[in-house]
């Protein structure tokens, strides 16, 4: 059986605050082989780690990411209900900086429709700031794997595929890879995915019976919320 790399969903997330600098780092400790998020750019141009298209903060309030400022988004801290501590919003820098210090697989999932100019920059800071080799972006929207596919031929993509999607043959007209719900996913579409060189991961997998059941699929990466109990 061949080895699976686990992948900590949005880091660390179910003790930590989910795309935050701390669940990425909580992750790395405890051993994940790579860790995924989601990126957003903010009004002035910086991408930050955020799923949702709005920051909600601990006083209540919250601002949408892609209508305000880095420093407007930073002001104060995010709501927490994982920990005790003051978290901030990430950005996608220090997200590569963690994952650079502990040799660690980055799954990067663009939120939203990003431009030809939005991708080269996003993937020209993986290249200064890590590696576009440990790298494998990832999106809903196939026009940005699109966009990303002409602009890095040479480069491994994802399609990130849920319960409400169809037609994931087109993945092999251009050969991307595929990140799937857990619910979804089949060994028949493991097969076809394996059988053109492509990879298959995927989420969320947070029970030690799901997780079972994948190991025994031949899936090439697992992601979680959790860890506890899963025994590679």
């Amino acid at each position: 059986m061949k080895k699976i790399c686990m992948i900590a969903h949005r880091g660390y997330s179910s003790k930590y605050l989910m795309n935050t600098e701390q669940a990425f780092i909580e992750a790395a400790r405890h051993g994940s082989g790579g860790a995924e998020t989601d990126i957003r750019r903010t009004k002035d141009g910086v991408y930050v780690t955020s799923h949702d298209h709005d920051a909600v903060f601990a006083d209540g309030s919250s601002l949408i990411v892609s209508d305000s400022t880095f420093a407007e988004l930073t002001a104060k801290p995010l709501r927490n209900d994982k920990t005790d501590n003051d978290v901030y919003l990430c950005t996608f820098r220090r997200y590569l900086e963690i994952m650079r210090d502990n040799d660690m697989i980055c799954f990067v999932e663009l939120k939203g429709e990003f431009t030809d100019v939005q991708v080269g920059e996003v993937f020209r800071m993986v290249a200064e700031v890590y590696d576009l080799k440990k790298c494998i972006f990832q999106s809903f929207e196939f026009d940005n794997l699109i966009r990303a596919h002409e602009q890095f031929p040479e480069l491994p993509l994802m399609l990130t595929y849920g319960c409400n999607e169809r037609n994931y043959e087109r993945c092999f007209d251009y050969g991307f890879s595929i990140d799937v719900d857990y619910n979804v996913v089949t060994e028949d579409m493991i097969r076809q995915f394996h059988d053109r060189g492509l990879e298959v991961a995927v989420w969320t997998v947070n029970t030690p019976e799901v997780f079972e059941r994948f190991k025994n699929m031949d899936v090439d990466y697992i992601e979680s919320d959790v860890f506890g109990g899963f025994d590679l």
